[in-house]
C-alpha cells in the first residue's frame, strides 16, 4: 500500500478520534510493550538460571585441550587398566556361561518302581564258584545265588581274566545288552593284548554249572573250587540287580554252596577271606557333579578275617537338564561296619549291603544365569577398575613430581 495512503487514514484517525482518547491509547500500547519486554528478559533469566543449576550437576567436566597433560606413567597405568579389564571381562563371560545347579528337596512320591543296584566289585581271594550275591528285602522276596543280569568272570592272580559264566536264559529287564556288550568288550580287549585264557569249563553253560553247585556231585565242586583255589584264583563280579523299591539288603557270600561243600573247601571260617574291591556301586545313572561314596573302595585283608558291612541310606534324585530332560536316579551316604570272625564260630565272612530309603526326594536341576546379573557385574567390574587406575594414575603422578622436586632443590643448592 502506498505510504500517501497510509498516512492519510493515520491522519483522518486522529482526526475523528479524541484528542484525550489518542494519548490513552498510547499509553497502553507503551504499557503493553514493556510488559511483553519484562516477560521476556524474565523468561530468559529463569532459563539461564536453570542452564546453571543443570550444568551444575554435570559429573563429567570436561577441561580444554590445552590445559590436558599427557604423560608416560598415566600411559602405562592406561595400558595395565585396559589388560585388567579385559581379563575381567571374559572372567564374568566365562562365569555367565557356565551353568548353575540348583537343589530342591520334596517328599518322595515314587511308587510302583523297581530299583536298579548296579555292582562292579573284585574278590581277589575268593574264585567264582564259591562266590554267591544274595538278597532280602522287606517285602518278603529272599533270593540266593542270583544269576539274572549278574556276571562272574574269573580272574588268575594277576588280574587277567580266565573265563566267565553267565546264564541267558532267566534274564529279564533292559539291562542285558549292555552288560553283553561289556563282557564282549573285555573278552576281545584280552585276548588283543594275549591276556585272556581259555579254560575247559568254560564251554559248560552257567546253568549247568550252577545245578551242580547245589544239587550236582558235590565232589566234583569241591575239586573245582579247590582246585580255583591252589591257583590263586579270583572272582570280578558285576551287573544290575532289580530290586523292589523297599529297605533290604544285598550280600556277596557262600551262602550258595552247600554246608557239606563249604566245610570241605574251607575246614575253619577264618580261612575265608573277602578282600575286595569296589569299583562301582550306584543305585542308578550317574549325573555330571555325582560322586558315590564306595566308588573305588579297597579292602584288603592280610592276616585276619571278617565281615563287612555297609550301611547305605538312599536318596531318590530326579535330574534335569537344561534341555529339559529329566533322569531318575539316587544317591546315598554309606557307614561302614568290620566285625572280625573267629575260628571257633559258625557264621561265614560276607560282605553285606544294608540299604533303606529316605523319604525326602532331592530334585537338581540344570539353570543359566540371568543376564540382568551379567550386565550388573561387568559395569561394576569395569567402573571400579577405571576408579582405581584414575587413583593410581594420581599417585604416580604426584610422586613422580615430588621425585623430581627433591631433585631440582638439590641442583640449586649446589
Amino acid at each position: 500500500m502506498p505510504a500517501e495512503m497510509t498516512e492519510g487514514r493515520e491522519i483522518g484517525l486522529r482526526q475523528s478520534i479524541p484528542i484525550s482518547s489518542w494519548a490513552d491509547l498510547t499509553k497502553a500500547q507503551a504499557r503493553h510493550t514493556n510488559t511483553t519486554r519484562n516477560w521476556c528478559r524474565e523468561s530468559l533469566g529463569k532459563m539461564g538460571l536453570k542452564t546453571t543449576a543443570l550444568r551444575s550437576l554435570n559429573a563429567f567436566p570436561r577441561a580444554e585441550e590445552h590445559l590436558m597433560q599427557k604423560t608416560s606413567s598415566g600411559a602405562a597405568v592406561t595400558i595395565l587398566g585396559l589388560v585388567l579389564m579385559v581379563t575381567l571381562f571374559v572372567h564374568e563371560l566365562s562365569y555367565q556361561l557356565s551353568t548353575i545347579v540348583v537343589h530342591e528337596m520334596s517328599v518322595d512320591l515314587t511308587r510302583e518302581q523297581k530299583l536298579p543296584i548296579v555292582i562292579n566289585m573284585t574278590f581277589p581271594a575268593l574264585p567264582c564258584g564259591a562266590l554267591s550275591l544274595d538278597s532280602i528285602d522287606m517285602s518278603g522276596k529272599h533270593e540266593v545265588d542270583i544269576d539274572t543280569n549278574i556276571w562272574k568272570i574269573r580272574i588268575n592272580k594277576d588280574g587277567y581274566i580266565l573265563g566267565s559264566e553267565y546264564v541267558s536264559d532267566l534274564v529279564e529287564g533292559e539291562h542285558t545288552s549292555d552288560i553283553a556288550k561289556e563282557e564282549a568288550a573285555a573278552k576281545k580287549a584280552m585276548e588283543d593284548a594275549g591276556h585272556f585264557h581259555h579254560d575247559p569249563l568254560e564251554g559248560e553253560s552257567h546253568e549247568h554249572y550252577h545245578e551242580n553247585k547245589l544239587f550236582g556231585d558235590p565232589q566234583k565242586v569241591v575239586k573245582d573250587i579247590k582246585k580255583a583255589i591252589e591257583n590263586h584264583e579270583g572272582c570280578r563280579i558285576f551287573g544290575v540287580l532289580d530290586v523292589e523299591r523297599v529297605a533290604g539288603n544285598f550280600h556277596i557270600s557262600m551262602h550258595g554252596l552247600s554246608v557239606y561243600v563249604a566245610q570241605q573247601v574251607y575246614p575253619s571260617v577264618s580261612d575265608v577271606n573277602v578282600s575286595h574291591v569296589i569299583h562301582d556301586l550306584s543305585f542308578g545313572p550317574k549325573y555330571p557333579g555325582l560322586h558315590n561314596p564306595l566308588d573305588d573302595t579297597v579292602r584288603i585283608l592280610k592276616d585276619e578275617s571278617g565281615t563287612f558291612k555297609y550301611f547305605l541310606k538312599i536318596v531318590p534324585t530326579e535330574y534335569s537338564y537344561l534341555n529339559g530332560v529329566v533322569m531318575p536316579t539316587n544317591q546315598f551316604s554309606v557307614t561302614e561296619y568290620f566285625m572280625s570272625t573267629k575260628a571257633y564260630e559258625q557264621n561265614w565272612p560276607a560282605v553285606y549291603f544294608v540299604y533303606d530309603l529316605s523319604p525326602i526326594a532331592v530334585k537338581v536341576r540344570e539353570e543359566r544365569r540371568h543376564l540382568g546379573h551379567f550386565f550388573t557385574r561387568i559395569c561394576a567390574v569395569l567402573g571400579g577398575t577405571f576408579a582405581v587406575t584414575g587413583m593410581l594414575d594420581r599417585w604416580v603422578y604426584r610422586l613422580i613430581e615430588m621425585i623430581q622436586h627433591s631433585s631440582t632443590r638439590r641442583g640449586v643448592m649446589r
